[in-house]
């Protein structure tokens, strides 16, 4: 072994002193150029390692700032949930505090209300008494509307005087004439009852009822060519609005709530644009016009002051056919026709001295005209003038009548001389009046 290490040895020297020889400077070289890659390799891994701890170090600052701005963020998000928890609270137990006290000025309001409204009640209570005691006192007391002596004859051709007869013969006549106007001897003292049987059409109308049968005939609104009619008050009031009725087509249309039905016979008022006023009379049964008849009238004067639609007002009685009209809007008072009711001739013209102001509706009753009053803003109706026709009513016996208290004003009263009643129109309610009479002290 010994020898083989030295041989090798030898060998090793030999080949060592073969080369060194043939190459001395690059073997130096090599030693130089390893000495400078180690040298540059240590700073490469130094300069590496530098950068390597100045991006960790870098990095670290900047998770480190991200950190403490989102923890900041936290912080301030954690403070405004916790102001406005306390917020919360305190609205909710502001809340609470405004609930009671809502809560208790609510109940308070309810006492309030509740004894505002027995206050009510027994205000209202007092008030009908009143109202009672005072319909009693007028029933006793008979207080007066003011009358009118009738003007002899405003206009009459027909019955004019001779002048050449005597003054005492000229009064003789005349007080046949007048005998000749109703014989009816009867003045409303009062309103007995009254009865609302339904409601039906516009607050503007009117119906009647013929006196010498059961039918009732229903005029909806204040002017059209259709009416309605009913085989009696019963059927009318049983009726579901105007069904079950028998339906009538004019041939023309009707004007205001004063048409009225005498004798099987319809009297209507007819008024178009530009023309004179016309009285026309229809026959119900054969469903034809019989006669028509012009009424000098200027312009479109209305009879009440506060109806307009009615620019003329028919009515019936015992003693036949009237007309209430206005002849000009400049004239102040109610004027008052008697017409033939089966020609439409006019026999006699007064002036009632009624004024048309504050004029809501008027009737007849055995040749006297009882006008009713009322306000703009609609109150009692109430009957303020009375004028008779044949100078047998006196101021002291003419009774200031008032009518129950209703719905509005009235747009139409028809008198019923059968019945001794009043049927009118209210704010779109049927209302039936019935009267009790007295005997003229006159008569």
């Amino acid at each position: 072994m010994d020898l083989k290490n030295e041989a090798s040895v030898e060998v090793d020297n030999s080949a060592e002193a073969n080369i060194t020889p043939k190459n001395p400077l690059k073997l130096g070289e090599r030693k130089k150029l390893s000495c400078s890659i180690d040298r540059l390799t240590m700073k490469l891994l130094f300069a590496l390692l530098i950068s390597t701890a100045w991006t960790f170090t870098g990095a670290q600052y900047y998770y480190q700032g991200l950190m403490d701005y989102l923890e900041n963020r936290l912080l301030a998000i954690e403070d405004r949930m916790q102001l406005w928890h306390e917020q919360s609270h305190r609205y909710h137990t502001e809340m609470k505090d405004f609930k009671k006290l809502t809560a208790e000025a609510m109940d308070g309001l309810k006492n309030h209300h509740s004894m505002l409204f027995k206050d009510l009640e027994g205000a209202a209570a007092r008030v009908d008494r009143v109202e009672q005691e005072m319909d009693y006192v007028e029933t006793q007391m008979s207080p007066r509307a003011c009358t009118n002596r009738a003007d002899k004859v405003v206009e009459q051709e027909a019955w004019e005087l001779e002048e050449s007869r005597g003054e005492e013969e000229e009064e003789e006549e005349w007080e046949e004439l007048q005998s000749r106007v109703s014989d009816c001897v009867e003045i409303i003292s009062g309103i007995r009852s009254v009865k609302i049987m339904k409601r039906v059409g516009s607050p503007k109308g009117m119906w009647t009822r013929d006196p010498r049968s059961s039918k009732v005939y229903i005029f909806n609104g204040t002017s059209g060519n259709t009416i309605y009619q009913f085989k009696s008050v019963l059927d009318f009031s049983r009726s579901l609005g105007v069904t079950g009725s028998r339906s009538i087509r004019l041939p023309s249309e009707w004007s205001s709530p004063g048409s009225t039905v005498y004798n099987g016979y319809l009297y209507y008022i007819k008024q178009e644009a530009e023309a004179d006023m016309q009285v026309v009379k229809y026959d119900l049964l054969s469903g034809s016009v019989t006669e028509t008849a012009m009424f000098p009238v200027e312009g479109r004067a209305t009879v009440y002051n506060l109806n307009p639609e009615t620019v003329a007002d028919l009515a019936a009685d015992d003693g036949g056919l009237w007309l209430l009209y206005a002849p000009s809007d400049s004239e102040p008072t109610i004027s008052l026709a008697k017409m033939d009711a089966a020609t439409l001739d006019i026999e006699q013209i007064w002036d009632t001295r009624c004024p048309r102001e504050n004029a809501e509706a008027a009737f007849v009753v055995c040749g006297t005209v009882y006008v009713v009053y009322n306000t703009r803003l609609a109150s009692r109706s109430r009957v303020q003038c009375v004028f008779d026709v044949n100078d047998m009513v006196l101021s002291e016996e003419a009774p200031l009548i008032y009518f129950p208290r209703r719905y509005g004003a009235h747009a139409s009263l028809k008198y019923n001389p059968e019945e001794k009643q009043l049927y009118g129109w209210d704010d779109g309610y049927q209302i039936i009046y019935r009267l009790t009479m007295k005997r003229k002290l006159l008569a």
